[in-house]
């Protein structure tokens, strides 16, 4: 049984707020796998052997890869930071690790740093970068099998205390190699159910907060959060929902929230998966972690040659114009005091209201439920022309010029 202590570090504040300050971050899910075009758990799916799937490394060398128009890109999106897979549940390591040959340098002809590159590019363009970090492994035998029995493991050689270690030597290798490293994501946790399996995270924690005292801690466990976790992971939903049937019975913890999500259905590259979420729908959705308190870390899956898929690049484009003419109202907010409603949600600074129109509404109005608070004015956003308002009983009524058609109207209510 998993039992963790409570202290929190004094620096816990200050980095947890920065952290959601920053709102918008860029998942990037990369690794051999790409080079199957069939997504980031293909070993896993077509029961891949671990000695044949390795081969796939010998022939991995990614030409076009350019750290530097990555991030100028993730920039110009208006991302805040970036996740970087940096080993996933293959087991391949993403830069020159001494912990295992079986990474970027060592294993294929590539020989290049792509961590080294990436965190060089991030600095450049002051992005946070966070590290993804897989608990499970389908390549090492020392790791004992659990949930994803398709890469099974002989237990004659399974060696937890081996593996564990080769997990904290990596983790230091990253928090010692890199520069300032924003936070450590962890997944894979839920391969061995928590009450039967002793993951020794209380020691991995100390050590990530030993190394780095201003690194922050998330772990993809699909569960309310464990010890000094600085925020907690929704995959694929926003908190409080659970239509992708992650989340289980994990509640809204009163910590950092983020949700990730893939712009199609997958997050490493599908060569047939074109399923892509409009420009305008992935904006609704970062507005609504926003409303929700929460960041938002949207993925790219990048080809196998080192290119982001163009469906990808057009719609980190199309958000970046929205940031560039609305991040006021996102960048820096928290959740406003005004809860999802069903024309949108709110965003707030202080006594400034950020309401964010993002569906259709009935008789050119909306209603506030703001018992207890007054507003002393109401404007749009981008043009600053005045609103009609009106105080009633339960909350306020605001009077709309007409018909909101961009994809998030926004309006400014300045509280008394």
């Amino acid at each position: 049984m998993m039992s963790i202590a409570q202290g929190i570090p004094d620096n816990t504040t200050r980095i947890r707020e920065e952290f959601q300050d920053r709102k918008f971050g860029i998942f990037i899910h990369w690794g051999i796998y790409s080079m199957l075009a069939n997504g980031e758990w293909v070993m896993h799916n077509r029961s891949l052997g671990r000695d044949e799937y390795a081969k796939l490394a010998g022939g991995f060398f990614p030409s076009r890869f350019d750290a530097r128009e990555w991030t100028k890109l993730f920039k110009e999106a208006g991302a805040q930071y970036v996740t970087f897979t940096s080993r996933h549940h293959d087991g391949f390591s993403m830069w020159a690790t001494k912990a295992s040959p079986y990474n970027i340098m060592e294993a294929t002809p590539f020989k290049r740093d792509i961590v080294g590159e990436l965190a060089q590019a991030c600095q450049e363009q002051s992005l946070k970068l966070h590290f993804y970090y897989s608990h499970m492994d389908w390549q090492r035998t020392d790791y004992p099998t659990g949930w994803c029995k398709n890469c099974p493991h002989d237990p004659a050689t399974t060696d937890w205390d081996s593996y564990y270690r080769f997990m904290n030597n990596q983790l230091t290798e990253l928090l010692t190699s890199y520069g300032p490293i924003g936070a450590i994501w962890f997944d894979g946790m839920w391969d061995h159910k928590e009450k039967e399996f002793d993951w020794r995270l209380e020691e991995q924690y100390a050590l990530i907060k030993r190394l780095q005292p201003d690194c922050l801690i998330g772990n993809n466990h699909h569960g309310s959060p464990i010890g000094v976790e600085d925020f907690q992971l929704f995959e694929q939903d926003l908190p409080g929902q659970n239509t992708a049937g992650f989340s289980g019975e994990q509640k809204v913890a009163q910590i950092p929230l983020e949700t990730c999500m893939t712009m199609n259905n997958t997050w490493g590259y599908d060569i047939t998966d074109k399923a892509y979420k409009s420009g305008d729908e992935l904006i609704r959705r970062l507005v609504t972690a926003a409303g929700l308190n929460a960041n938002f870390l949207l993925n790219v899956g990048p080809r196998p040659d080192g290119k982001l898929p163009e469906e990808a690049v057009e719609r980190l484009l199309h958000i970046g114009r929205f940031l560039k003419a609305n991040g006021e109202s996102i960048y820096g907010t928290r959740g406003g005091c005004v809860p999802p409603q069903a024309w949108g949600v709110t965003t707030q600074k202080g006594k400034t209201l950020y309401i964010h129109i993002l569906n259709k509404v009935e008789d050119g109005q909306i209603f506030l439920p703001l018992t207890g608070k007054k507003l002393k004015k109401v404007s749009t956003f981008a043009e600053g022309t005045r609103l009609e308002f009106r105080q009633e009983k339960d909350g306020v009524r605001i009077f709309l010029p007409s018909q909101p058609e961009t994809v998030d109207f926004v309006l400014t209510a300045t509280m008394k």
